[in-house]
């Protein structure tokens, strides 16, 4: 059995976290050339972060999920070869996770 190891968890969660605001604090250089001709709005910032986190969370669940579930899928397949529709199944659903937050994304860009 994995033991949980919290160190880890920390140090990847600081780093999407650093990721995330040094994204946010050097998106306003894109919008720079915009800002003479219209300030942007703040709806339309925080839509695109809703559309980031979105897209991120369910693409880490995903990535979760499928490192869970494929494994155990391959396992179950050397023992038994008849077991193939179910375990790909298990997999499909780990992946269909990150496919909604994809489409959730799309939906919330289109919007802004």
């Amino acid at each position: 059995m994995k033991r949980f190891h919290a160190n880890k968890f920390v140090r990847t969660f600081l780093l999407l976290a650093l990721t995330l605001a040094l994204a946010m604090s050097l998106s306003g250089f894109a919008f720079a050339d915009e800002a003479a001709a219209a300030a942007p709005d703040i709806n339309q910032g925080l839509g695109l972060i809703a559309a980031a986190v979105a897209m991120g969370i369910s693409a880490i669940g995903s990535g979760i999920a499928v490192g869970a579930g494929a494994p155990a899928a391959i396992g179950a397949l050397t023992e038994d070869p008849k077991s193939f529709g179910k375990a790909l199944i298990f997999v499909a659903l780990g992946e269909g996770i990150a496919l909604y937050g994809m489409l959730v994304a799309i939906l919330i860009w289109t919007k802004v």
